[in-house]
């Protein structure tokens, strides 16, 4: 209760078992809390969509209205991005989204979020970037390279015009991992800090200042709970809009759409 960083480990839930991996050596694997969150979170997803597209009506009901809001923002998004080449590209973007929002929404209500581990956001930023190279290289050929020559740049300054685009663009999975990550995990920090003073606060371990105290970190927790929600949300959308535009850069290289 006292550590806030305490509910970021990883507990295995199984027996580990190690394994010889040639090339890297004695490895351990096990199946952890992460993996329960992130099955779980595949599962609602899967859930979701079933629920929302069975037996779709005319007029539809709430659960068929969240569903096509949901699928029409990030179509809206990607259409609005990318052009008309974006329809191929929907539904890696909705995937991603909603994976992202469902292991964020389920991290308010289990004591593990999966997307509060860097490696989890490191392999959604490391499969867009891969996603944009394998585009890049398909599309456009040896071309791709020249989306790190802007036009209209003067000679003289264009060798380190191209270095500051060659490493912005080696930047982007870095910066997709960390805004998830550090965003995820510092809210639930901040919320289990508050939470922690009103447990100390009803323990009576502070006498008098225990109610005052108490009603101020629950207060404190509830509208910072309200407060992640959002957050859940907007980090899975800010995620979907930065791989909109970076898949952008290539399917429309050189030009606008």
């Amino acid at each position: 209760m006292a550590d806030p960083l305490h509910q970021f480990q990883i507990q295995p839930l199984t027996p580990e078992v190690v394994v010889d991996v040639p090339l890297i050596g004695q490895q351990t694997i096990a199946f952890t809390n992460s993996h329960l969150a992130m099955t779980v979170a595949f599962g609602m997803v899967v859930l979701f969509l079933t629920l929302v597209t069975a037996g779709a009506k005319v007029v539809p009901g709430r659960m068929q209205a969240a569903g096509e809001t949901l699928f029409g923002m990030i179509d809206g998004l990607v259409d609005s991005i990318i052009g008309h080449d974006g329809r191929k590209l929907f539904p890696f973007v909705f995937t991603i989204f909603l994976f992202i929002l469902a292991m964020n929404f389920l991290g308010l209500f289990l004591s593990f979020t999966a997307t509060s581990q860097i490696a989890v956001t490191a392999t959604f930023g490391v499969i867009t970037i891969l996603m944009v190279l394998a585009i890049g290289f398909i599309k456009h050929g040896v071309k791709f390279f020249t989306l790190f020559v802007p036009s209209g740049v003067p000679w003289p300054v264009l060798p380190f015009v191209v270095i500051i685009e060659f490493v912005s663009f080696l930047l982007r999975p870095v910066t997709l991992t960390l805004r998830l990550f550090g965003n995820m995990m510092g809210g639930h920090v901040a919320l289990k800090v508050f939470a922690g003073f009103a447990v100390i606060a009803v323990g009576g371990a502070i006498g008098w200042l225990g109610v005052p105290v108490f009603i101020l970190s629950l207060g404190m927790t509830v509208g910072l709970t309200a407060l992640e929600f959002l957050v859940a949300f907007l980090q899975a959308f800010v995620f979907a809009v930065l791989t909109t535009i970076y898949l952008n850069d290539v399917v429309n290289l050189g030009h606008g759409h």
